[in-house]
């Protein structure tokens, strides 16, 4: 299959330029591509995830990526459907981002084998050197206002106010195909289906500028069985940072998807082949109480993102959790995987007796309450459960010696921390 095919069986196709002319690209040679992130934060987060693995597969096939980080626009900010302008950094945070985002992408990409190995290019290498002048005079001239008014990622913001730095990011894309093509002979771009309409001001300028032909895939916004933006767990980002979303966390977010995405998810998020994916989905379907698409598609993408090492111990923290084995972890993978339970800090001043500090650290309301738990066996301390109304804790009961789990019922969990 050509790979072209692939990528669009996967779901992984919204939109090209010229598809004809691309599949015969694609098949007759090696290809030069790119796609830009801008360094907008520390990390890249799930909804960078689908160009980067349509980069991989691409890579895969035998064509060599030259990802861009933003050095440059990333100090700009794209204005395309936002609702106000994003708030500037400084050179020196931008550059401290650069350098983060580089590093997750060489965990996608082989940047050491062979002769598609991966490039790394960063757009400050070429506009930082350039004039405002020479840039108004060299690239300017080649879009008309009303050209630029004409995208749908600016139109949107017309009517609220867009600033003439924000206006002018759509050039700067542009001119990123251009060096990108003058320096490496780069003619296939690959962004999210809201970059359209900057990257095709880049095949824009590619012609009109450099008489070549430029080529455009954008990726699907990926989304839920809903209609729900996908990516978001309670309102906050899936990032690919595990300081910022733990592989626990992550793993936990791919069990939960719904039975009706699973096997589309594991199509787009997974380089399983589209057979085996077909098998998984045949086991799917007889039993889809058992959640294998979801078990397959979080050890998958974990993997992906993080290594076997960190999936394992995903995969041991909700087995464990599940259990009530709360002594078969240790105090960092407690932290992972109750990171957004209650917590309390223990005070050198606080009882510890286990009615009072039920109490004082919030976990019930009342003393009254807190002798009824303990007494009716609702309150397990490390997975044991407490009965005993004058149960004094100590140090053998802090986990490394750093924290203590308190579950009341069957699935309330606190944390004691010291």
């Amino acid at each position: 299959m050509n790979i072209f095919d692939e990528l669009k069986a996967r779901g992984l196709v919204f939109q090209t330029t010229d598809e004809d002319a691309l599949k015969k690209a694609l098949a007759e040679g090696t290809v030069a591509y790119y796609s830009g992130y801008d360094p907008t934060a520390d990390s890249l987060h799930l909804g960078h995830l689908v160009p980067i693995l349509v980069c991989r597969h691409l890579q895969l096939a035998g064509h060599k990526p030259y990802p861009l980080v933003g050095g440059a626009t990333g100090l700009i900010g794209d204005p395309s459907f936002k609702d106000a302008e994003r708030s500037l950094q400084t050179k020196e945070t931008v550059d401290g981002w650069v350098q983060k985002i580089q590093g997750q992408l060489s965990r996608f990409l082989d940047f050491e084998n062979g002769a598609n190995k991966a490039v790394m290019t960063n757009n400050y290498d070429w506009f930082g050197s350039i004039s405002f002048i020479d840039f108004l005079r060299d690239v300017g001239k080649y879009f008309t206002v009303n050209y630029m008014m004409g995208k749908e990622s600016v139109k949107k913001r017309i009517e609220t106010g867009i600033s003439y730095t924000e206006f002018a990011y759509q050039i700067m894309q542009g001119y990123d195909f251009y060096e990108l093509n003058r320096l490496y002979d780069v003619t296939l771009q690959i962004g999210g289906s809201d970059q359209w309409g900057n990257m095709t001001a880049g095949t824009e300028l590619l012609r009109r500028k450099g008489d070549k032909t430029g080529h455009v895939i954008t990726v699907p916004l990926i989304t839920d069985s809903t209609g729900k933006k996908f990516g978001k767990s309670e309102g906050n980002a899936i990032w690919l940072d595990a300081d910022k979303t733990s592989p626990y966390e992550m793993y936990q977010f791919w069990l939960n998807v719904m039975d009706a995405d699973a096997i589309r998810f594991l199509k787009i998020f997974t380089f399983l082949s589209l057979e085996e994916i077909a098998e998984l989905e045949s086991q799917f379907l007889a039993a889809p109480h058992e959640r294998l698409a979801q078990k397959v598609l979080a050890k998958e993408v974990v993997t992906l993102v993080h290594g076997e090492e960190a999936y394992q111990q995903a995969l041991k923290i909700t087995e464990q959790l599940f259990a009530g084995n709360i002594k078969e972890l240790s105090a960092k993978e407690l932290k992972q995987g109750l990171s957004n339970v209650p917590n309390y800090t223990v005070k050198t001043d606080d009882s510890h007796n286990i009615v009072e500090l039920l109490v004082t650290s919030g976990i019930v309301n009342s003393k009254r309450q807190a002798r009824e738990d303990v007494q009716n066996g609702a309150i397990s301390l490390n997975g044991d459960r407490i009965q005993d109304l004058d149960y004094q804790l100590t140090d053998t009961d802090k986990i490394d010696g750093e924290l203590t789990v308190i579950r009341r019922g069957k699935k309330k969990y606190f944390v004691l921390t010291y």
